[in-house]
Order: structure tokens, then C-alpha cells, then sequence
């Protein structure tokens, strides 16, 4: 091969060898070294040459990083970052890591699935703690919706085979109210205030199975809005649930249902036929101190005597005469509030406990006239402290006894248990079971209906005579001008009808298509072709 070779230099061929000392290519005619003919590649490492560019992945002197390195480096950066945004400390942090290193065998990862996973160990490290952070507010902040991040966490707490305590609403109100922006200007007496009345509502929800089944982070913020007006604070039930990263439709359901609570609360009062929940607002003073009063009487109570009841029913009576004082709401004036205070009305306060609040009607007049004298003082004495505008009277609210007292056990944290023991004027049901009720109701009347169709269509003889005696009847009832109206008759037929007539038609059992599984039925019953 040698012999054929050709000089670069002078062109002559045959005269290139190989020189046995240094191992180079030269002509012997012109004499020449041949370029590029004895290349060596030379392998850097922490002793060898060092490039002239700095490359990505070197340190030092001409190291490499390797794929695996490089990949646990970045990975360890997004957690640490994802740490740092949600606030959590070293020893949080590095349990965290220390989940993932588990899950992962060390290999970490990279990728969206990755940040997920973050995301995850990080509710599930907090939850361990009984320490409050919203699966809503991690979803956000890794750029998943919050189905995503509920699946990922029930795949780690699988994996790990954890047992994760039940979430705890009451510290989750805690420290929403304690971190929304929207509070941050309110003094720290108003926050201890408005957290005892908050913690009380919450459980009282709880009592009431508002929160059962439902994701419990709206009941807070309308618990939150609900408080802060019932305290003159504005705020906007839009920025709350901003904050707290939750739907403001949802937030606006859950505040509507608080409402609709307490006014079937307050209807064991005496003007409670004139509650509402345009007006709940208004008296919601009076009601939750009722419900702070049947909180605190114990249900098996039944030798007490009345002085208590007395004493508490004088303080609740004497509060909502002073209504407009506080509040500033001169509807309900105590020229009118001898209404409520008869025999008829005072009916309610004894019924529903009559072991607790057996008051006669005297001793209601009685603190009836007692009261109304000391609000007839009281505004004498201060009727240089409010101004009179378009709407009404504005007062003082400080120049005025406090509603608020705080003394029930249901404004402090309390298990699940002691809450659902307590009384809070109220029994209700949750609201699933309510709607699922009158869903029963309403399959009933369509399957009623849906067989008095299939009757007139499959006797219609027997029908007519139905249809004639009731024109006779409707004839024999016209009324004294003599006058026939004409009457168009309305028949709002959906698709439920048909499949309820269709389901009846194969001979389905009642009581099958009350539950609604109109999908399994026609499978079964209709759409079964060896059947």
C-alpha cells in the first residue's frame, strides 16, 4: 500500500514510507511529512488538554457530567423551585425529595409528569401534617387542572402505601382567612373575631351535611364572604375565590345554601315567618345567637331549671329590639315587635325544647316591656349618634352591646363526633339525599303519567268515557256568568317520557325505573337480543 501511495508535495509515486521512530508518513524524493496521515484522538479527562471553547456539561479541567447526572441536576432544580414558590422549609423540602427518590428508584425524570409528581408529594407531605394547602392552588402553580393532580396523588399514596388523615376544614379557614389579601388590611382583634365566627358556621355546615361529598374549599369562601359582611367588611365574593383558586358558580351555590340554612333556623324564632333570604343579613345576629344558645344546652338535659333559659332569653329578646341600633335597619321597629310576642307567636319558642325554654306568655310580655323601656332610653341618651339619610339610620356599632360572645364549644375546633352530638336548631339532611328524593318524586309522576298514556292509547273506549265525565263535570262548574273559556291543554313531553313509556311497555318493574338507570335498563330489557 505504500508503494502506491502519491506525494502530496511533489506528486511522486512510490516514494512515500512510514518512519519507524516517530511513525510518520514522508517521501523519500522531496522529503516531505505527510499531513494528517498519523492522527491520534486524544480523550480529555482531569489530566488531559483542555479545549478552547467552554462546551456544555464540562467542569474543572475537561470533565463531563453524563446523561444521568445531568437529568438529576435539572430535575433537583424544578424541585427546588417548586419548594420555594410554595413556601416549604428544609426539612419539608427534603422530605419531599426524598418521596420522589423513592418513587422514582433515584432516576428522578423530567417532562410535565414530572412537575405533576412534585406536585403531588408536596399535598401529600402537607396532608401528613394536618397542615392546610389546597389541591387547587398546587395545580395551579404546576400548570394541570386539579382531576390530574387527584389522580397523581392517589397513584403515590398507592405506590407508598400511605394512610392519609381526613382533610380538616376548620384548618383550612384558619388559614385562609389568615392569608387572603382581601384580609390583610383588617385589624388583628377583627380577624380573632371574625375566626370564631367562622369556625362556628363551618361546623354548624358540617352538622348540617353541607360539606359532605362537596370539595370543601368553596364552603370556606363563603364562609369567609358571609363573616366579613356580617361584620361590615367589604369584600367580593369574585376576588375570594381568586385567591383561594376555587369557582366563583360554586362559592355563590355554597353561600346560597348557608343562606337557605339559617333561615330555616331562624324560623323557630318568633318573627321567623318573616325571614328570608333577602333579609337573613340582617337577622343573622339573632339567629346564630339561637343557635349558639341550643348549642350549649345539652341535649339530654332534662331537670334544669328555667332561670337559665330566662336569663338567655332575655338577653337574645333585648338584642333584636336593639336590631336598628346595631345595624342600622329601622324595618322592624318596636312599635311593631308586640306582634311577635302573643300567644300565637311565642309558640315556637317552647315547642321544639320544652324541658330548656319554658317561658309563659307573661314572662315574655314581661321582658318585652322591660326591654322596650331600656331601647326608648338608650335612644333618648344617644340621639346625637347617628345621621339620618335616605334609606335609614346609620348608628354606632360600638356604642352598643355585642352580639357576639363566643362562648359555645362550636367556635372551637372540635371532632367530628362532638360536632354531629351538638344542636344547632336545625336537623337537616344532606343535599344530595334531598335532590335524590325529589328525583324519586318527579320518575313517580312521569311514570303515573307515562301509564295513563299507554291506558288511552290501548283502551281508548274506556278512555273517552274518562274524557266525557270530566267535560260534564268541568260543565257542571262553569261558574255564574255562563261563559265556557277555552282551555288549551299543554302536554310537556321529553325524552324521559318515552324511555319510561318504553321501559313500562317491556314490562319493567316500577321500582327499577324510580332509580333512573334508564341506560342499564334499556340494555337489559329493550337492546337484549336473546332475551
Amino acid at each position: 500500500m505504500e508503494g502506491s501511495r502519491v506525494c502530496k508535495s511533489c506528486g511522486t509515486r512510490g516514494k512515500v514510507v512510514t518512519d519507524h521512530d516517530t511513525g510518520n508518513s514522508v517521501c523519500t524524493s522531496c522529503g516531505v511529512v505527510q499531513d494528517f496521515d498519523n492522527f491520534q484522538a486524544h480523550i480529555g479527562g482531569i489530566n488531559g488538554p483542555v479545549g478552547t471553547y467552554v462546551r456544555v456539561g464540562t467542569v474543572g479541567n475537561g470533565s463531563l457530567y453524563s446523561y444521568k447526572e445531568t437529568k438529576i441536576y435539572e430535575a433537583q432544580k424544578v424541585i427546588e423551585d417548586l419548594m420555594y414558590k410554595l413556601g416549604f422549609s428544609a426539612t419539608k423540602s427534603s422530605e419531599v425529595k426524598h418521596m420522589i427518590e423513592k418513587i422514582t428508584e433515584g432516576e428522578y425524570g423530567q417532562g410535565r409528569w414530572f412537575s405533576v409528581l412534585i406536585g403531588a408529594c408536596s399535598y401529600i407531605a402537607m396532608r401528613k401534617d394536618l397542615k392546610a394547602l389546597p389541591m387547587e392552588e398546587v395545580a395551579n402553580l404546576v400548570g394541570c387542572d386539579v382531576f390530574e393532580m387527584g389522580r397523581m396523588i392517589k397513584r403515590v399514596v398507592d405506590f407508598l402505601d400511605l394512610r392519609l388523615p381526613e382533610f380538616d376544614i376548620v384548618n383550612s379557614f384558619e388559614q385562609a382567612i389568615r392569608s387572603c389579601p382581601s384580609f390583610r388590611e383588617v385589624s388583628e382583634d377583627m380577624i380573632s373575631r371574625m375566626l370564631k365566627q367562622g369556625v362556628f358556621l363551618v361546623q354548624c355546615l358540617v352538622n348540617w351535611f353541607v360539606t359532605t361529598g362537596r370539595r370543601p374549599m368553596p364552603v370556606v369562601a363563603a364562609v369567609l364572604v358571609f363573616v366579613a359582611e356580617l361584620n361590615q367588611i367589604s369584600i367580593k365574593m369574585g376576588d375570594v375565590a381568586s385567591e383561594l383558586h376555587v369557582a366563583l358558580k360554586t362559592c355563590k351555590l355554597r353561600y346560597k345554601e348557608l343562606l337557605e340554612r339559617l333561615v330555616k333556623v331562624a324560623q323557630a324564632l318568633p318573627w321567623g315567618k318573616d325571614v328570608n333570604t333577602k333579609n337573613i343579613m340582617r337577622n343573622a345576629p339573632s339567629v346564630i345567637q339561637y343557635m349558639e344558645l341550643k348549642s350549649m344546652s345539652n341535649r339530654d338535659d332534662k331537670g334544669n331549671g328555667s332561670e337559665c333559659a330566662v336569663y338567655d332569653m332575655n338577653y337574645l329578646v333585648g338584642d333584636c329590639l336593639s336590631k336598628e341600633n346595631l345595624y342600622g335597619y329601622d324595618v322592624y321597629g318596636t312599635e311593631n315587635d308586640s306582634q311577635y310576642f302573643k300567644g300565637e307567636n311565642s309558640q315556637a319558642l317552647y315547642t321544639e325544647a320544652p324541658e330548656r325554654l319554658q317561658l309563659s306568655h307573661e314572662s315574655l310580655s314581661m321582658i318585652y316591656s322591660e326591654l322596650k323601656n331600656e331601647v326608648s332610653i338608650a335612644k333618648e341618651t344617644t340621639e346625637n349618634g347617628y345621621t339620618r339619610t335616605g334609606k335609614g339610620r346609620e348608628y354606632d356599632i360600638l356604642t352598643f352591646t355585642d352580639w357576639w360572645k363566643g362562648e359555645s364549644e362550636l367556635s372551637r375546633k372540635l371532632l367530628l363526633k362532638q360536632i354531629l352530638e351538638k344542636d344547632t336548631g336545625l336537623n337537616a339532611t344532606p343535599p344530595s339525599f334531598d335532590r335524590g328524593c325529589l328525583a324519586y318524586e318527579r320518575r313517580r309522576e312521569k311514570i303515573y303519567a307515562a301509564k295513563l298514556r299507554i291506558q288511552r292509547t290501548m283502551h281508548p273506549s274506556a278512555a273517552a268515557a274518562a274524557d266525557d265525565d270530566k267535560k260534564d263535570l268541568s260543565v257542571s262548574d262553569i261558574g255564574k256568568h255562563g261563559k265556557k273559556r277555552k282551555r288549551k291543554m299543554h302536554f310537556d313531553i321529553d325524552w324521559e317520557d318515552f324511555i319510561i313509556e318504553t321501559l313500562l311497555l317491556h314490562q319493567v318493574r316500577e321500582e327499577e325505573i324510580e332509580k333512573g338507570h334508564y341506560i342499564a335498563l334499556l340494555g337489559l330489557h329493550v337492546f337484549n337480543g336473546g332475551s
